[in-house]
């Protein structure tokens, strides 16, 4: 008997497709096709358990596809530029780009035990000067279309990666990759136009049907589409150019509780002012080092600086209001500019009752009127609630009417309009950093800013550089930073900011339709494999990658490098769930926890008897060091069985647990598929066989069920069939005609998940060519239909026996068997039944 030997036979059927090129995507335009492509990783220099997740379930999606007669386009890369490569360089003393390629080789070397399914011949990294100048040349076309622009603007700045960040990698006023505290600060930047396309973006999202509803949704509120009422409260005295200063407001039904005027530090009339004020420009100055984020302004002591100007309301010119700088409010939505309602909006109210301004009640709920103490009252739009003194006289019942009702009203009065405004702000993308694609454009004393000739990119980055000092070494770096004008000639000096890498990650998928074009993209192969059919990545990048992918399919199709038709770059998303594990700890003397690996634990246990505190499974993380290194599972148990593992123990889009009793569950099951092979494959070839039709029965039931399972990403749940069918072959005494059919079946539909045994089951029983290039089996829709019915039989009201019979048969043929039964008869003892009830396909009473 011959055994399963993961480590002989992987190696070997990995080598078969590659050299019948089977992964090797080609346009053909006889076949349907198919793009699935999971997020390509950060290069860090190891896979981990959730990498292994996310690409066995594309993997398992693209072999099933290709099964169907798709022809696949199943592609890799690397993002590879970043702060992580800089970090590094800086510790070591080495060189992002050497620390960056020998990691991608380190990765890659671990992947591709896996078997998966990629067409490696498109790989790519985003640090290739090949893909970096063709975004180059992407950015030129981008700007000569007016997508992009520069501008003076107060930017978050992250004083440990000394970069700007965009406001989406701000996280509770902390930067997202070194956790320190964002400062607000006004810098010469570059910007994407995304916020023009706010509203398609955001109309666009109903028709994603195939995306998680909670991603649309983080999407939805993260664009923040909202109608209000825009609107001027005159100065009652000019300062600094000003007449008047600009409010936008979502709640204009409470205007009759107003209390003062509050704008941004970094406001127009703020900076005019702080200028001329010296306690003004203090206080603003450190306002500007504090958190930027929802969260952060929540949480943070309000603080103010009064001006000393007044404002005039617009429906009483005897009402005046103090002009107020805080530091809650923020340039980035609105006017940079509120009218303060502290009745109801808690940080106004916070505010007021710090600096004793009046707090004026508006309205109050029908049902349990309170008056205003520390917590504001804010009802929902939709609730009914009662105006104290609503200035339009108007008979509402809601504040969603009164809303609009003071809207229409101030339109028709000439003191404000209403006003769609999106929470989506343009997108920065200057960096001041060198390991990134440098921005192709040259600052020219006599010209200004230069695009680069498209003839000279890729604009390089050079690699003699130095991190000895804090900053951006492009700035240091004369010979590449000075340069000829490409307009004038002259001596100009090159753009030493580079682009964020979501830049890099927002096209890679369109590059991979033609990854070696010298264009961006190549249309024929554009319109051919656009759009990615199915994408497949982690909840994480709900707001960023997928936002700004979407932005830049629509400026890719503005400046002719997409089709029309990919107006959304991903038909279909996926988003699933984590690894974790169980984290182990002990303490030390001071009570600091300790972590430890999971291979240095036994039975609860450290080697040397000390007893180990165990902590409910969490994310994989290199600190805690609950991590399994996927490699040494390979190399233990193989790579099928660490594949059938993370897609079987739980639904896909849930988080999995990883343990070391369900690895060696899933290796001892497919151990035990391949002894069953090699038992049908010694059965006698003229032996009559019984339960043929049954056991054809079943095959087909299992065809149907996981190609179900796998086409809805139920993955768990086809896993499951397949051990249900396993079960029933194992015990089946079929022909072996019928035995070998449906083995090779069972192969067939466990290729996507385990590809390298089913290979070899195939091989062993004589399968013609390889299993990974055979169609799909087909379920036949006659042996789907159940033709028996099994019946319980009750005696005496108690369950004693049951029978299989035809859906056919005639009530006294079905009393005929029942009587028939062991039980019954030893029942009856010899008698005959005083009664027998027969419920044709549900149950048969016996009474005695």
């Amino acid at each position: 008997m011959s055994c399963y030997t993961a480590s002989e036979i992987e190696a070997k059927w990995q080598q078969a497709w590659d050299e019948a090129g089977l992964f090797a995507a080609r346009r053909d335009e006889s076949r349907p096709k198919y793009y699935v492509l999971e997020m390509f990783p950060y290069p860090s220099g190891r896979i981990h358990m959730g990498h292994v997740r996310n690409y066995t379930m594309g993997d398992v999606v693209a072999r099933h596809k290709l099964a169907t007669g798709h022809n696949v386009l199943h592609p890799m890369g690397w993002d590879a530029f970043g702060m992580p490569a800089e970090n590094a360089a800086m510790a070591s003393g080495g060189h992002p780009k050497d620390w960056t390629y020998q990691n991608i080789a380190d990765m890659r070397a671990q992947m591709k035990p896996l078997g998966l399914s990629i067409d490696w011949s498109r790989e790519f990294a985003t640090c290739d000067p090949e893909y970096y100048g063709q975004q180059q040349a992407l950015f030129l076309d981008m700007l000569d279309a007016g997508l992009v622009y520069r501008k003076a603007a107060v930017v978050n700045w992250d004083p440990v990666d000394m970069t700007v960040l965009a406001n989406e990698q701000v996280i509770d006023g902390k930067g997202w990759r070194s956790g320190a505290e964002v400062e607000r600060r006004e810098l010469t930047q570059w910007f994407f136009r995304i916020s023009d396309m706010a509203g398609e973006l955001l109309d666009a999202l109903d028709g994603l049907e195939n995306w998680p509803a909670k991603v649309r949704l983080m999407q939805e509120n993260w664009i923040g589409k909202s109608r209000g009422l825009q609107l001027g409260f005159d100065l009652t005295a000019p300062a600094c150019g000003h007449d008047a200063i600009e409010v936008y407001t979502t709640r204009p039904d409470t205007l009759m509780g107003a209390s003062f005027i509050g704008i941004s530090p970094d406001h127009p009339l703020s900076r005019a002012l702080e200028a001329e004020n010296p306690e003004l420009a203090a206080f603003n100055a450190q306002v500007r080092k504090s958190g930027t984020s929802e969260e952060a302004l929540e949480k943070a002591e309000k603080l103010g600086f009064d001006t000393g100007l007044k404002c005039r309301h617009p429906l009483n010119p005897d009402w005046e209001l103090p002009v107020w700088v805080a530091n809650f409010i923020l340039m980035d939505y609105g006017t940079g500019a509120i009218f303060a309602c502290p009745a109801h909006d808690q940080r106004d109210l916070d505010f007021c009752r710090k600096y004793d301004l009046p707090v004026i009640d508006t309205f109050l709920a029908l049902d349990d009127p309170k008056p205003v103490g520390n917590t504001a009252f804010v009802p929902p739009k939709t609730e009914k609630v009662q105006w104290v003194d609503h200035f339009a006289g108007l008979d509402v019942a809601t504040g969603e009417e009164a809303v609009d009702a003071t809207i229409d009203y101030a339109a028709k009065h000439g003191w404000g309009e209403g006003v769609t405004k999106y929470r989506l702000r343009d997108w920065g993308l200057s960096r001041q950093r060198y390991w990134g694609c440098p921005i192709p454009v040259v600052h020219c004393e006599t010209c200004g800013v230069v695009p680069e000739k498209k003839e000279n990119l890729p604009v390089r980055l050079p690699d003699d550089v130095s991190f000895d000092k804090p900053g951006n070494p492009l700035d240091r770096h004369p010979t590449w930073r000075d340069c000829a004008c490409p307009s004038c000639g002259a001596a100009a000096k090159r753009e030493t900011d580079t682009m964020d890498t979501f830049v890099d990650s927002s096209w890679y998928f369109a590059r991979f339709t033609a990854p070696r074009a010298e264009t961006p993209t190549r249309m024929d192969d554009a319109e051919y494999w656009m759009n990615v059919d199915q994408y497949i990545g982690g909840i994480e990048h709900a707001i960023l990658h997928l936002l700004y992918s979407r932005f830049f399919a629509r400026a890719m199709r503005i400046t002719g490098h997409l089709p029309a038709s990919a107006i959304e770059p991903f038909d279909a998303l996926f988003t699933q769930g984590m690894v974790t594990h169980e984290i182990y700890q002990t303490r030390d003397h001071n009570g600091r926890p300790v972590y430890h690996l999971p291979e240095d634990v036994t039975d609860g246990r450290l080697a040397d008897g000390t007893p180990v505190e165990i902590i409910p499974s969490a994310k994989m993380s290199k600190s805690k060091k609950n991590v399994v290194d996927p490699v040494s599972i390979i190399s233990s148990y193989g790579a099928d069985t660490a594949r059938w593992f993370v897609l079987s123990d739980s639904p896909p889009e849930r988080d999995v647990e990883w343990t070391a009793s369900g690895a060696e569950a899933a290796h001892k099951h497919l151990t035990r598929v391949w002894n069953l092979c090699d038992r049908i494959g010694r059965i006698d070839r003229d032996a009559p066989g019984d339960g043929d039709d049954a056991l054809l029965r079943e095959m087909h039931k299992t065809i149907h069920d996981v190609t179900l399972g796998v086409e809805s990403f139920g993955f768990n749940a086809a896993i499951a069939k397949l051990y249900a069918f396993t079960n029933t072959l194992s015990r089946a005494a079929a022909s072996y005609p019928v035995m070998r059919e449906a083995i090779m079946t069972l192969a067939q539909l466990m290729a996507p998940m385990t590809p390298h045994l089913s290979e070899d089951i195939w091989h062993h029983q004589g399968g013609e060519g390889l299993c990974a290039a055979a169609p799909w089996p087909q379920a036949d829709p006659a042996m789907l239909i159940e033709d028996t019915v099994t019946m319980p039989i009750q005696i005496n009201g108690k369950r004693r026996a049951e029978i299989s019979v035809a859906k056919a048969l005639s009530r006294d043929e079905i009393e005929t068997i029942a009587l028939e039964q062991d039980a019954v008869r030893k029942a009856l003892n010899g008698a005959e039944p005083k009664k027998v009830i027969v419920v044709p396909g549900r149950i048969v009473n016996v009474v005695v």
